[in-house]
């Protein structure tokens, strides 16, 4: 298992566009499952939608995305590597994620060659799928900060 500290050791997202809390299965350029605590103080409830708020689904795909990051950038090959969107396919929302609601987000990769690849993901509210897709993704390395 992997906590915050851990995951931010991993990709370089921070508060507050860190979308997950921790990493609860993870095995190396594979698959990973993580998960986000959907929280009233998450920043985006501010504006999506005030009296009536809700994850905004572009979130809930990005939490996948940087799920599946963390099972590629374990691996030593890609240390100091970022994952970046290529495309989305066959993207549903199923369900609406609220406040108090805890994300289970699985990804698994399904292709990786290089530094492209694809990958299957779906974010859980307990039994239910709020949501699903295939997300395409390429690495690139990282420039040193200055």
């Amino acid at each position: 298992m992997l906590q915050s500290r851990e995951i931010q050791d991993i990709i370089p997202h921070r508060y507050p566009f860190l979308l997950v809390d921790r990493i609860i299965e993870l095995d190396k350029g594979k698959r990973a499952v993580g998960i986000k605590n959907v929280s009233n103080g998450d920043s985006f409830f501010q504006g999506h939608f005030p009296g009536h708020p809700i994850m905004p689904g572009v979130l809930i795909i990005e939490a996948l995305a940087q799920v599946g990051t963390v099972a590629i950038l374990t691996m030593p090959e890609y240390k100091g590597y970022l994952g970046l969107f290529a495309g989305l396919d066959d993207v549903k929302f199923k369900k609406q994620v609220i406040p108090g609601d805890q994300l289970r987000l699985e990804v698994e990769l399904v292709k990786l060659r290089k530094t492209f690849g694809v990958a299957k993901g779906r974010a859980y509210v307990g039994e239910d799928l709020a949501a699903e897709g295939t997300l395409k993704f390429f690495l690139e390395r990282m420039k040193p900060t200055q």
